[in-house]
């Protein structure tokens, strides 16, 4: 077999042009390291998608499959749903989902996909939402980092200036011991949430004297510079290991049963996380190192381990991510109380950290020798490798795609409005093998069409928005595919230039998208009118992209576009006019930006170089009324308020 056709039995592109124009070719020795890492190469099918309202009826779906002379449809447990012999007389309209699909050669299987016609598309016209990292809020009652009780004050300040709803950084489960690596975007696993911004203080089973005899520890690290990751992971969890304690013996009826409830509703990937957490605890290694039993979530083996000396530890895991559901859901029942038409609009990770559950618990579908990352461009010059884990396509089709889906449904249960980052994963993904450097990496491709179905049907089960981080390299037609599944836009102001550099004027922007002035990933307001962002990158040597000169010209020309008035103090209000005049149907609105300040969340291509995801804001959420001029704030927002 030569090497163009062992490229496409794995799906792999023969070549690529970078983001600066750069032809890449795979040569045998990388496809050899892609292919080892993906393991033996499936027979490929092409998923079958049938979009319709709800449900796809019988006689449609007869014709669908008339090139197959006998065939049977089988849900996710593999039960028989009908079959072409019975087709005729089946009453009923076969319900939006992934089934199994076999022809006459019973070994043959396929995905069949029946999907929404459109992803769901929201209830409001257009509004905006405040943005915020919510590890970096000060307050007056956390303890160092911004947790969910600081969330609900949020929702309350945010809902009171009219917005729609508080957009946050991802909150998914990070390896809660390890502080140097706290970057949400590389979590332990998306389908569990982080229990560092669990408001230990609120719970009521934690003994009354934790607080008073904490008292000088939580001040240090409540008016720390930088978030002490350490120093609030190690109190939180001593404070949860007490409250835990006072549960298992003294907590209320409704407390049990509420407990009770959640286990038996998260069911076995709940107690597979807490034997995952347990296990590495004990073992504290990698996962493909542990002993044999354990290199695989066996749950025969696992039901063993839970009978074990190890029970307390699991139910330990397993109650904290109670209380962390128990205080987001109830961010999510304000939101509601409030009329917010958004509520929470959560972020969703490109990929997992491969020594981490999702990795150990999906190990088909998530390949954890390869890395993603993205191919040279004008701001990353070298490609990059975000050290991350990602989906495979045989992995996926082989699990009916609910491994996606669970992904999907982690976060939109509380959501009304996700944004799953580098969208462009869901129709080829770059992935860099173990050892290579960013710039010698593949792309690999996705059903495309199936992924997208897949997101209608978990975004109109949920009734929450989907919007894809389309940013970077984008390919001819794939917005338009995406807006056909009704998956909104992510619009970056710095990036919608036109000939010159000229900004591109309101009514340019579509309508199913979110738009904003920057990211955590680029500079803020202020960072960009001054060129700190350039600045800092050359003193960590790296290359920004642009000089001081370039930077000039573009700040010249948004100046131009709002009449000259750029640099007063009112700069940024006037930002926000502008893009508040977009058909877009989301603004977001970053808290940084509101309060001046200089500094990004992160700068790609640093690690220890630079306090990525540590920043806290410089005031307490209790005097942001004295710092914010709200009344202007307002005015520039008033096209996007609705009167209450």
């Amino acid at each position: 077999m030569d090497l163009p056709e062992k490229l496409s039995r794995y799906g792999i592109e023969a070549s690529f042009i970078d983001g600066n124009g750069q032809t890449h070719t795979i040569d045998e020795q990388t496809f050899h390291h892609v292919a080892e890492a993906l393991g033996p190469a499936p027979p490929r099918a092409t998923p079958i998608v049938m979009r319709c309202v709800d449900g796809v009826g019988i006689d449609s779906l007869v014709a669908r499959l008339s090139h197959l002379h006998d065939w049977k449809v089988f849900d996710a447990d593999d039960r028989l749903i009908l079959s072409s012999a019975d087709a005729r007389s089946y009453a009923r309209r076969l319900p939006f989902g992934v089934y199994r699909l076999r022809g006459h050669d019973e070994a043959a299987e396929n995905s069949l996909i029946v999907a929404p016609e459109r992803a769901y598309e929201g209830e409001f016209d257009r509004r905006w939402l405040l943005a915020v990292q919510l590890y970096g809020i000060r307050s007056r009652g956390n303890w160092g980092i911004g947790d969910f009780s600081d969330l609900q004050a949020l929702l309350r300040w945010a809902a009171n200036l009219g917005a729609a709803g508080v957009g946050l950084n991802p909150l998914h489960a990070l390896f809660d011991d390890e502080a140097e690596d706290c970057s949400p975007y590389s979590p332990n696993s998306r389908l569990f949430l982080n229990s560092i911004y669990i408001d230990v203080a609120a719970l009521p089973e934690l003994p009354e004297h934790f607080v008073a005899e904490n008292r000088a520890e939580i001040e240090r690290l409540r008016n720390s510079e930088l978030v002490d990751y350490a120093g609030v992971a190690a109190l939180k969890q001593c404070g949860l290991r007490l409250a835990f304690a006072q549960f298992k013996t003294r907590t209320t009826l409704k407390r049990k049963s509420a407990f009770d409830a959640f286990r038996k509703q998260r069911g076995r990937t709940l107690w597979r996380f807490a034997c995952f957490e347990a296990l590495r605890q004990k073992y504290r290694s990698a996962w493909w190192e542990w002993p044999e039993p354990w290199r695989r979530p066996d749950d025969e083996a696992l039901s063993q381990f839970r009978r074990s000396d190890d029970a307390d530890e699991i139910a330990f895991a397993e109650f904290v991510q109670w209380c962390a559901h128990e205080q987001l859901q109830a961010c999510v029942a304000l939101g509601e109380e409030l009329g917010l038409p958004v509520g929470l609009y959560l972020d969703i990770a490109v990929g997992v950290k491969s020594g981490g559950f999702d990795a150990w618990n999906e190990q088909a579908a998530i390949s954890r020798r390869l890395s993603v990352g993205a191919p040279p461009d004008q701001l990353n010059t070298a490609g990059q490798d975000w050290g991350l884990a990602g989906f495979n396509t045989s992995g996926l089709e082989a699990r009916a795609f609910a491994p996606f889906r669970d992904m999907l449904s982690a976060s939109m249960r509380y959501a009304g409005a996700v944004r799953l980052d580098h969208v462009l994963g869901l129709n080829r993904i770059y992935v860099v093998p173990s050892g290579f450097p960013p710039d010698c990496g593949v792309y690999i491709r996705m059903p495309f069409e199936a992924m997208l179905a897949n997101v209608a049907i978990e975004s109109a089960a949920h009734r929450c928005i989907m919007i894809g981080e389309d940013l970077g390299t984008v390919p001819d037609g794939f917005r338009e595919r995406l807006a056909d599944w009704a998956i909104w836009s992510y619009r970056v102001m710095i990036f919608e230039r036109g000939a010159g550099g000229v900004f591109n004027a309101p009514d340019s922007y579509p309508a199913h998208a979110l738009v904003t002035f920057s990211t955590h990933d680029l500079a803020t307001f202020a960072g960009w009118r001054s060129g700190h962002d350039i600045a800092l990158k050359q003193s960590l040597q790296i290359d920004p992209g642009e000089n001081i000169g370039d930077r000039e010209h573009a700040v010249h020309q948004l100046d131009v576009m709002l009449g000259g008035q750029l640099h007063g103090r009112d700069g940024f209000k006037l930002v926000l006019s502008y893009l508040a005049q977009t058909p877009s149907r989301l603004l977001g609105v970053a808290i940084e930006d509101l309060l001046g300040i200089a500094d990004q969340a992160n700068v790609p291509g640093t690690t220890v170089q630079h306090p990525n995801w540590r920043r806290k804001l410089p005031l307490p959420f209790e005097v942001w009324d004295d710092a914010i001029d709200v009344d202007r704030l307002r005015e520039a927002l008033r096209l996007r308020i609705v009167s209450r």
